[in-house]
């Protein structure tokens, strides 16, 4: 310690180190030489990672190292005796690898409410893509601003919506565009595309999206495409129409030449169990002929999405007041109920148990229930019937979020296991303790690692961690992320492969997933042994 407090002295009064090194020399005094050069020559970082077992997103198996992290990037990374850091963190028996990068999310609305995003960070997740499923603010550099004043925990990249840009042009009419309108909308997409935009999303199997042929798809796919954006999509049917619903996007992908992912890769309803023996082929064969075309999926046998997906795509035209209209139509009612029951009945099921409400307005004792438990709530007779008859009233009062199950385990596993899949929590910012939300939002990672990976060991961790990190950011062209590089973005999880769990369940879905003990975004730590810091260090991240 003598020596240490020697040449601070030194250093401070500006006393020359190479002539005490001279003198030392002379006095033949080399192990004091030794320790000051030791000193001299130390390396200073924010923050340092020690003894971690490193998985770096590629894919390969995992190496002992220690990591630098210094102005918002990994400085460096190997055997790191000789450094100090501001903030050490002791990773031993610790995992350490990029941080999670979510591909389809929905924060819109959301951000001002919760700007922590805690689900997202305490998952390990510390990038998510909004604007999938055709739903994103249309004008995205106005968005991004308000981001940027905002300050979130977590990056932020976006897509421009189809369904939204020509509800901004069109409304919910159930129409073709005209020419006019058609350049109006192309118009807009490509002012997203300047302003950062990484792509264009749909979502065809809602209004109005699902009003649109292929054709305005394709021109509108070409304008991002010529900016070199993806082509997401939550696809025209995931049921019993499915080959021809992938067969779309394909096309769409082929004639924009452009990428395309198609978004939460699943097969719904009980009649479909099992299909995913056609439709993972399907993408196998695009691949083969040289279609950039990969997929995600939540790691969960239960959907969410709005009520109004139980009901005809012609009786939801033209908004809330034109809906309610038709609803009052006894003829309306008739055939709109014949063609839920025809629905429930394709699922071989006898009741509509399996859509059960994330969120309803009007009276939020309905959470948590499934319509066939509403029916009874309101003293109705326990058939089918007069079920359909309380959805129709629901979408009378404005219509609700729902959680919808009916999904095979052995067809998630199937699609798990294909490469080209990465994981997605298709969540929003969740504000705790508000409704009943699909337990996705909270655990989907944690869910991937536990269940997944340790217990059932459906792919191997390494697998797992790359689906979570490198291919998502060479998907979306996020260059400096989703890698553990020298030079790259230092957005970093550190986790327990050993206890990293989802708690967040259907009954009790907010529940923030355990085992995630630091977390770093742009070089600032977010989370410390699985408490959020407060810290909102994300940027916005654009393609141009």
């Amino acid at each position: 310690m003598t020596g240490i407090v020697r040449v601070d002295s030194l250093v401070r009064f500006k006393i020359s180190v190479n002539f005490i090194a001279d003198l030392l020399v002379m006095r033949k005094l080399f192990p004091l030489l030794l320790l000051i050069s030791i000193i001299t020559h130390a390396q200073e970082a924010d923050i340092l990672i020690k003894h971690g077992k490193v998985l770096d997103g590629t894919g390969n198996s995992w190496f002992y190292a220690d990591i630098a992290i210094k102005d918002s990037k990994i400085f460096k990374i190997g055997v790191l005796n000789n450094w100090h850091a501001t903030k050490t963190i002791d990773a031993s028996g610790l995992i350490v690898c990029p941080g999670f990068i979510d591909v389809h999310t929905h924060i819109e609305g959301d951000e001002k409410k919760n700007p922590t995003a805690n689900n997202f960070i305490l998952d390990g997740v510390t990038t998510v893509v909004t604007g999938n499923c055709g739903l994103s603010e249309t004008n995205l550099g106005k968005y991004f601003a308000m981001l940027d004043s905002l300050k979130l925990s977590i990056n932020i990249a976006s897509l421009i919506g189809h369904n939204d840009v020509r509800k901004a042009v069109m409304g919910s009419a159930r129409r073709d565009p005209t020419e006019a309108e058609m350049q109006q909308m192309e118009g807009i997409v490509k002012k997203a595309m300047e302003d950062g935009a990484v792509g264009l999303s749909t979502g065809l199997i809602y209004i109005p999206g699902t009003y649109s042929k292929t054709i305005e798809v394709v021109r509108l796919a070409k304008i991002a495409s010529a900016y070199h954006g993806v082509y997401a999509s939550h696809m025209r049917d995931e049921g019993d129409s499915v080959t021809e619903a992938i067969d779309e996007a394909l096309h769409i992908g082929r004639e924009a030449k452009m990428p395309v992912e198609i978004s939460h890769f699943k097969l719904s309803g009980q009649q479909n169990w099992g299909r995913s023996k056609e439709t993972l082929p399907m993408i196998i064969k695009a691949r083969a002929e040289g279609l950039d075309v990969t997929i995600d999926q939540y790691p969960y046998t239960a959907s969410s999405t709005s009520l109004s997906t139980l009901l005809p795509d012609w009786v939801l035209a033209d908004g809330q007041d034109s809906i309610k209209a038709r609803l009052s139509r006894p003829e309306v009612r008739k055939e709109v109920t014949a063609h839920m029951l025809k629905k429930l009945q394709k699922r071989k099921l006898k009741h509509f148990s399996y859509p059960v409400v994330a969120s309803f307005k009007p009276d939020s004792s309905f959470n948590g229930k499934s319509i066939e438990q509403v029916n009874l709530l309101k003293g109705r007779k326990h058939k089918a019937t007069e079920e359909a008859q309380t959805i129709i009233e629901m979408m009378e009062q404005g219509g609700a979020g729902m959680v919808f199950h009916g999904m095979s385990d052995q067809d998630v596993k199937a699609i798990m296991q294909y490469p080209f899949n990465m994981f997605a929590s298709d969540a929003s910012i969740r504000v705790y303790g508000s409704g009943n939300p699909h337990p996705r939002g909270y655990g989907t990672n944690a869910r991937v690692l536990s269940k997944y990976v340790r217990d059932e060991k459906v792919i191997s961790l390494e697998e797992a961690i790359r689906r979570m990190t490198s291919l998502p950011a060479q998907k979306f062209q996020l260059k400096d992320r989703g890698l553990l590089r020298e030079g790259f973005a230092a957005d970093i999880a550190v986790f327990d492969e050993k206890t990293v769990q989802d708690q967040s369940t259907y009954n009790k879905p907010h529940q923030y997933s355990v085992g995630f003990k630091y977390i770093i975004v742009n070089g600032v730590l977010t989370v410390e042994e699985e408490k959020h810091t407060g810290a909102r260090a994300g940027k916005i991240l654009k393609l141009n």
